[in-house]
């Protein structure tokens, strides 16, 4: 069986290829364990494995609350999208809690 365009991560059954005497062999990177990969399996998708990559972190949008409790966020943009079973990305954005405190806050009308 080959690993042509097949590679996988992690253990996913839907990715093999027919081998001899109608058995199955595995493009996953879980074959390693089992040891089922197919015979092509390190030359098609270790070595094209290209995990992701990702650009630093952009700056803290605005609150969301002028007054009182909020929340913000940020992202990032991925550089190099994962290829050939390689790393996946990791979490592109985030968020974190605020208190917003406009001048207007507070103030009696």
């Amino acid at each position: 069986g080959s690993c042509r365009q097949r590679c996988c991560l992690g253990r996913n059954n839907a990715c093999w290829a027919p081998a001899a005497h109608r058995a199955r062999c595995y493009c996953d990177s879980y074959c390693e364990r089992t040891g089922d990969c197919c015979q092509d399996y390190q030359a098609t998708c270790r070595r094209a494995a290209v995990g992701c990559a990702v650009g630093p972190w952009g700056p803290w949008g605005g609150c969301s609350s002028l007054c009182g409790v909020g929340s913000q966020a940020r992202s990032r943009q991925v550089t190099v999208p994962p290829r050939h079973g390689g790393e996946p990305c990791p979490d592109l954005k985030q968020r974190r809690g605020c208190r917003g405190e406009h001048p207007t806050c507070g103030t009696a009308k």
